[in-house]
């Protein structure tokens, strides 16, 4: 049976905030999640790609989940990313995550290095071990960085064979093209189709049909109007609103990566530091300066919430 909430709109990935010295600033952590809250996100993703989520130990990856389920108390969903090659692995933080109160768990198809790829049968029961274990939705991350090709035929067969596993975030080339043909051919089994990479192709991702986005934490509250018009049937007034922020997007996507949003928030008094784990890089003096250029143009509320 499928299941009977769906979930649609904006899931930014929080990103993961450290101190100056590298440790994980939990503090910084809630105050992430109280600001996203306020951008008026209609979900949180943790443990992402984008939240340094290599980057960190087992123990650290279950301190966060226990802490930002707690934090954020219900108010608003939270999914969780359980990624890991070995199903075993992945199905104790899929379980971790749910006995905590996860809404959502996000997935990526199990790869590792270069060389080693699996069959779709295998994939497929990857899938769905995790699934039948934890009991709750999964989103599957289709995203260049697993070097895993996931056919929509393939996609299609598991959203109509397993329930649970009806979400997905597409964020690979030719994103529209794929939502569309998801949703022409899983039709009702497609429950949540999702685009991604920091929402860079946005407009044709709604137009293709997709119904939830998965941006960073920069600049939810600027892409949600994006989202509305769009949803109102006003593309024009979309558009509008997706130009005034797509060179920041666009400088985030191709120039900074998962630090802008950190060092963002880091200007808006969210954290304290955005600090990056080796051997990530920080930031250079003037990309930095080029991002809070943008940034500043547009004024997103991540840049002045802790002021």
């Amino acid at each position: 049976m499928a299941n009977k909430q769906r979930y649609s709109g904006l899931y930014p990935v929080a990103p993961t905030p450290f101190t100056s010295n590298g440790e994980i600033d939990f503090d910084g952590q809630r105050r992430v999640l109280d600001c996203m809250i306020d951008q008026g996100v209609d979900g949180i993703c943790i443990l992402a790609n984008y939240s340094e989520q290599f980057l960190l130990s087992d123990e650290e990856r279950r301190q966060l989940t226990e802490l930002s389920l707690v934090h954020v108390a219900g108010r608003v969903p939270v999914m969780v990313t359980c990624s890991h090659f070995s199903t075993q692995v992945a199905l104790s933080r899929a379980c971790h995550a749910a006995e905590h109160g996860a809404k959502l768990l996000m997935l990526m198809p199990p790869y590792h290095g270069a060389g080693i790829r699996l069959n779709e049968a295998s994939i497929y029961e990857h899938f769905a071990r995790v699934a039948d274990a934890a009991g709750i939705p999964i989103m599957i991350q289709d995203a260049p960085l697993s070097g895993v090709t996931l056919s929509v035929d393939f996609m299609v067969r598991i959203a109509r064979q397993l329930p649970l596993v009806r979400y997905f975030k597409i964020e690979v080339a030719g994103t529209a093209a794929k939502l569309r043909k998801l949703i022409e051919l899983g039709g009702e089994a497609i429950e949540g189709p999702f685009d991604g990479e920091e929402a860079i192709t946005l407009m044709a991702d709604l137009d293709a049909g997709a119904t939830g986005v998965m941006s960073s934490a920069m600049l939810p509250d600027l892409i949600r109007p994006v989202i509305e018009h769009h949803k109102a049937g006003d593309r024009q007034q979309a558009a509008k609103a997706y130009e005034q922020i797509l060179p920041l997007i666009n400088y985030e996507n191709r120039q900074c990566g998962l630090r802008a949003a950190k060092t963002v928030m880091m200007e808006g008094g969210v954290i304290k530091s955005d600090h990056v784990r080796h051997p990530l890089e920080p930031l250079h003096p003037a990309t930095r300066t080029g991002l809070l250029e943008l940034a500043k143009s547009v004024n997103p509320l991540a840049l002045s919430w802790g002021k």
